[in-house]
Protein backbone atom coordinates (compact mmCIF):
# COMPACT_ATOMS: atom_id res chain seq x y z
CA UNK A 1 0.00 0.00 0.00
CA UNK A 2 1.38 3.38 -0.95
CA UNK A 3 0.29 6.88 -0.01
CA UNK A 4 -1.21 7.53 -3.45
CA UNK A 5 -3.56 4.54 -3.30
CA UNK A 6 -4.23 4.45 0.44
CA UNK A 7 -7.58 6.13 -0.18
CA UNK A 8 -9.89 5.14 -3.02
CA UNK A 9 -10.81 7.82 -5.56
CA UNK A 10 -14.21 8.06 -3.86
CA UNK A 11 -12.60 8.61 -0.46
CA UNK A 12 -10.21 11.18 -1.93
CA UNK A 13 -13.23 13.07 -3.31
CA UNK A 14 -14.98 12.85 0.09
CA UNK A 15 -11.91 14.34 1.78
CA UNK A 16 -11.57 17.09 -0.82
CA UNK A 17 -15.28 17.92 -0.46
CA UNK A 18 -14.88 18.07 3.34
CA UNK A 19 -12.06 20.58 2.86
CA UNK A 20 -14.13 22.67 0.46
CA UNK A 21 -17.18 22.55 2.76
CA UNK A 22 -15.08 23.54 5.78
CA UNK A 23 -13.48 26.42 3.90
CA UNK A 24 -16.81 27.75 2.61
CA UNK A 25 -17.47 29.74 5.78
CA UNK A 26 -13.96 30.73 6.75
CA UNK A 27 -10.82 32.42 5.49
CA UNK A 28 -8.87 29.50 6.99
CA UNK A 29 -7.04 27.00 4.81
CA UNK A 30 -6.99 23.23 5.32
CA UNK A 31 -4.59 20.78 3.67
CA UNK A 32 -4.22 17.00 3.84
CA UNK A 33 -0.83 15.46 3.12
CA UNK A 34 -0.15 11.73 2.95
CA UNK A 35 3.20 10.04 2.56
CA UNK A 36 4.54 6.56 2.95
CA UNK A 37 7.17 7.02 5.64
CA UNK A 38 9.50 9.46 7.34
CA UNK A 39 12.44 9.35 9.72
CA UNK A 40 12.45 11.21 13.01
CA UNK A 41 9.56 12.69 14.96
CA UNK A 42 6.08 12.98 13.44
CA UNK A 43 5.60 16.59 14.56
CA UNK A 44 8.94 17.60 13.08
CA UNK A 45 8.02 15.99 9.76
CA UNK A 46 4.56 17.57 9.78
CA UNK A 47 6.13 20.98 10.46
CA UNK A 48 8.54 20.42 7.55
CA UNK A 49 5.61 19.56 5.24
CA UNK A 50 3.63 22.54 6.58
CA UNK A 51 6.41 24.85 5.39
CA UNK A 52 6.99 22.92 2.16
CA UNK A 53 3.30 23.34 1.25
CA UNK A 54 3.67 27.11 1.91
CA UNK A 55 1.04 26.97 4.65
CA UNK A 56 2.91 29.62 6.64
CA UNK A 57 2.24 32.09 3.82
CA UNK A 58 -1.51 32.59 4.31
CA UNK A 59 -2.52 36.17 5.10
CA UNK A 60 -3.96 35.42 8.53
CA UNK A 61 -1.64 32.48 9.35
CA UNK A 62 -4.73 30.30 9.84
CA UNK A 63 -3.81 27.13 7.97
CA UNK A 64 -4.39 23.62 9.33
CA UNK A 65 -2.48 20.56 8.14
CA UNK A 66 -3.63 16.97 8.53
CA UNK A 67 -0.51 14.83 8.03
CA UNK A 68 -0.52 11.02 7.70
CA UNK A 69 2.44 8.65 7.28
CA UNK A 70 1.08 5.27 6.17
CA UNK A 71 3.99 2.91 6.89
CA UNK A 72 4.89 4.66 10.15
CA UNK A 73 1.22 4.46 11.24
CA UNK A 74 1.48 7.99 12.61
CA UNK A 75 -0.32 11.25 12.02
CA UNK A 76 -0.29 14.84 13.20
CA UNK A 77 -2.57 17.84 13.07
CA UNK A 78 -0.88 21.24 12.97
CA UNK A 79 -2.36 24.70 13.08
CA UNK A 80 -0.51 27.86 12.15
CA UNK A 81 0.22 30.69 14.59
CA UNK A 82 -2.99 32.61 13.88
CA UNK A 83 -5.34 29.74 14.71
CA UNK A 84 -3.20 28.45 17.59
CA UNK A 85 -3.53 31.83 19.33
CA UNK A 86 -7.33 31.51 19.26
CA UNK A 87 -8.20 27.89 20.01
CA UNK A 88 -8.09 26.26 23.47
CA UNK A 89 -4.85 24.51 24.34
CA UNK A 90 -6.37 21.02 24.02
CA UNK A 91 -8.25 21.70 20.77
CA UNK A 92 -5.91 19.72 18.50
CA UNK A 93 -6.02 16.80 20.95
CA UNK A 94 -9.82 16.72 20.59
CA UNK A 95 -9.48 16.59 16.81
CA UNK A 96 -6.86 13.83 17.04
CA UNK A 97 -9.16 11.86 19.37
CA UNK A 98 -11.92 12.07 16.75
CA UNK A 99 -9.52 10.73 14.15
CA UNK A 100 -8.28 7.93 16.40
CA UNK A 101 -11.86 6.80 17.11
CA UNK A 102 -12.44 6.39 13.36
CA UNK A 103 -8.98 4.98 12.65
CA UNK A 104 -9.54 2.21 15.22
CA UNK A 105 -12.47 1.11 13.04
CA UNK A 106 -10.31 1.28 9.88
CA UNK A 107 -12.36 4.29 8.77
CA UNK A 108 -9.47 6.56 7.82
CA UNK A 109 -11.41 8.69 5.35
CA UNK A 110 -14.27 9.10 7.83
CA UNK A 111 -11.80 10.16 10.51
CA UNK A 112 -10.33 12.82 8.27
CA UNK A 113 -13.74 14.04 7.11
CA UNK A 114 -14.99 14.37 10.71
CA UNK A 115 -11.80 16.08 11.90
CA UNK A 116 -11.76 18.47 8.94
CA UNK A 117 -15.34 19.40 9.83
CA UNK A 118 -14.35 20.12 13.44
CA UNK A 119 -11.40 22.26 12.33
CA UNK A 120 -13.64 24.09 9.87
CA UNK A 121 -16.14 24.97 12.60
CA UNK A 122 -13.40 26.43 14.79
CA UNK A 123 -11.89 28.32 11.84
CA UNK A 124 -15.35 29.71 11.02
CA UNK A 125 -15.74 30.87 14.62
CA UNK A 126 -12.41 32.72 14.71
CA UNK A 127 -11.84 33.51 11.03
CA UNK A 128 -15.27 33.99 9.40
CA UNK A 129 -15.51 34.24 5.63
CA UNK A 130 -15.07 37.75 4.25
CA UNK A 131 -16.37 38.88 0.87
CA UNK A 132 -12.82 39.42 -0.42
CA UNK A 133 -11.51 36.00 0.71
CA UNK A 134 -9.70 33.89 -1.84
CA UNK A 135 -8.74 30.23 -1.69
CA UNK A 136 -5.03 30.63 -0.94
CA UNK A 137 -4.06 26.95 -1.05
CA UNK A 138 -5.19 23.94 -3.14
CA UNK A 139 -7.89 21.66 -1.71
CA UNK A 140 -6.51 18.47 -3.24
CA UNK A 141 -4.70 15.91 -1.11
CA UNK A 142 -0.94 16.24 -1.52
CA UNK A 143 1.30 13.19 -1.56
CA UNK A 144 4.89 12.68 -0.47
CA UNK A 145 7.54 10.83 -2.38
CA UNK A 146 7.13 7.11 -2.85
CA UNK A 147 9.57 5.54 -0.40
Amino acid sequence: MSARNFFSKTDQERIKKAIQDAETNTSGEIRVHIENAFKGQVLDQAAFIFKKLKMTETDLRNGVLFYLAIKNKQFAVLGDVGINQKVPENFWDQIKDTMIDHFKEDDYAGGLVAAIGQAGQKLKEHFPYQSDDINELPDDISFGTEN
